[in-house]
């Protein structure tokens, strides 16, 4: 478990020495304060066109969960889908190039603990990210009473897509020494992952439901509507050991050749 802490101490300080952390936290953070100042204006609208044309029913139905809570967590998993490739790839694609992974591989920390230590140094430093964006979940409770149940379970769904992006832009990295490639396949496989369900209504039979269970969308939208389920927390956790092993054999054979 040393070992583990302290390359996560490591990942982190590498981070916050290099100014492409900031950059990306920095847009990061200001495209979610767009998003939520562009929905609490959409509501703002919204309520207006009622009381002028005096629907009081659409007033009845209006919910913060519904036209913020929700459309926020969609909008930041759709950020996150490009900003933690390019947060992921340098992981192990800067360790080979700089010729360091042979020093890695050779010390006596295990193939395990570099893996499990660069995961969670990056999945910390998104996680930096997430806490930044509750101000929003803060200004909605001070100026109005939402209800905690979509927020806590539109949270979770943040942060379990935001830990299954750090897994596939780990083993990504694994696949290759250019930071870029790794950038750009982290992103085609998150996705992939995400379209896969796609064409599910238009496929019938096994084939249909089998598209729809793999695909990433369908198991956060749930999420999204304030929906925990067993079943979504299942996925997420099979697609984050999935592939956090794909990337450890990975670096294992980097080992044997």
């Amino acid at each position: 478990m040393r070992n583990v802490l302290a390359i996560v101490e490591k990942e982190l300080r590498t981070y916050f020495v290099s100014p492409v952390a900031y950059v990306v936290m920095t847009c990061f953070l200001l495209l979610a304060g767009w998003f939520f100042c562009n929905l609490l204006i959409q509501l703002q609208q919204y309520i207006s066109m009622a009381q002028s044309f005096q629907r009081y029913e659409m007033l009845e139905q209006l919910s913060i969960s519904n036209a913020v809570v929700a459309p926020l967590v969609g909008n930041l998993c759709i950020i996150l889908l490009f900003i933690v490739p390019i947060v992921t790839m340098r992981l192990l694609a800067e360790e080979r190039k700089l010729k360091t992974d042979e020093l890695l591989l050779t010390s006596p920390i295990t193939i395990g603990e570099i893996i499990a230590g660069k995961f969670l140094g990056s999945w910390a430093f998104m996680a930096l990210g997430l806490v930044g964006t509750l101000i929003y979940p803060y200004i909605l409770f001070h100026y109005s009473n939402p209800d905690p149940g979509p927020l806590i379970a539109g949270y979770l769904g943040l942060v379990l897509i935001t830990t299954t992006f750090v897994a596939t832009g780990l083993f990504a990295s694994s696949l290759t020494d250019s930071q870029a490639v790794a950038a750009v396949v982290a992103t085609v496989i998150n996705l992939g992952l995400f379209v896969i369900g796609w064409p599910a209504q238009s496929v019938s039979g096994v084939l249909g439901k089998v598209l729809e269970h793999l695909s990433l969308q369908t198991h956060f939208e749930s999420l999204a509507k304030g929906v925990i389920e067993t079943k979504d927390l299942a996925y997420f956790a099979t697609v984050v050991f999935l592939f956090v092993f794909l990337a450890k054999r990975s670096l294992e054979s980097t080992r044997y050749r």
